[in-house]
């Protein structure tokens, strides 16, 4: 009877030994397993962390995309719309919304100075800062202040987008549009004909606006 149960306390310490064991194996388990799980996410986060740090990613900051406005005038000192200018990295997007402008078909220009007095002359000629000629129908055109006409409705409204890939917001770049001297938008009261030089035969200046940063 006593050897009975010797035997059986001797089976119940060993069962719980194993169990105990099983247990610290199922515990050191569950503890390397949430070590890989935390070396993946460190992993992860050095993956991004790297890549919002690689300027190759894109031309915008982390505060947005680069951005520009002009105000329109006419010659007599009234409002006639405004222009923005968006960063992007395939060149600057330009968003034009016009009213009290004549009906019909204009030259659309960025002018070489930011300067639209005394009078719209002293926004001088076309941006044009790789010294191409005038003119999408130019060998050797285009000028980067060079865009589409524009088509102004009957009661002197419009609203237009148009990419312009010569030209740039950021400090330093080619096309910059903002060099030393700065630069404007012009509206003609013509079309520009693509090719006659200078400045594709547009006409007056009916409405100029300074560059200006946002």
């Amino acid at each position: 009877m006593f050897k009975s149960i010797t035997a059986a306390i001797a089976a119940s310490i060993i069962a719980a030994g194993s169990a105990a064991c099983a247990g610290q194996t199922v515990e050191d388990q569950t503890v390397e397993d949430n070590r890989e799980v935390d070396a993946a996410s460190d992993s992860t986060m050095t993956a991004d962390q790297a890549r919002r740090a690689d300027p190759g990613e894109t031309d915008m900051t982390d505060e947005g995309p680069a951005e520009a406005r002009a105000v329109l005038m006419d010659p007599d000192g009234n409002e006639v719309g405004t222009v923005s200018f968006t960063q992007t990295p395939n060149g600057v997007l330009i968003r034009a919304g016009l009213m009290n402008v004549p009906a019909g078909e204009h030259g659309f220009h960025i002018h070489e100075t930011g300067s639209c007095s005394p009078d719209f002359g002293a926004a001088g000629g076309h941006y044009a800062p790789r010294s191409n000629e005038h003119g999408a129908l130019v060998d050797g055109g285009m000028h980067a202040g060079d865009m589409p006409n524009i088509f102004v409705s009957e009661d002197g409204t419009l609203v237009t987008e148009v990419l312009n890939a010569n030209i740039s917001l950021e400090d330093g770049a080619t096309g910059t549009l903002f060099d030393d001297d700065g630069s404007a938008v012009m509206i003609h009261s013509g079309p520009d004909d693509y090719q006659s030089q200078p400045s594709g035969a547009a006409g007056d200046r009916i409405a100029c606006g300074v560059v200006e940063r946002m």
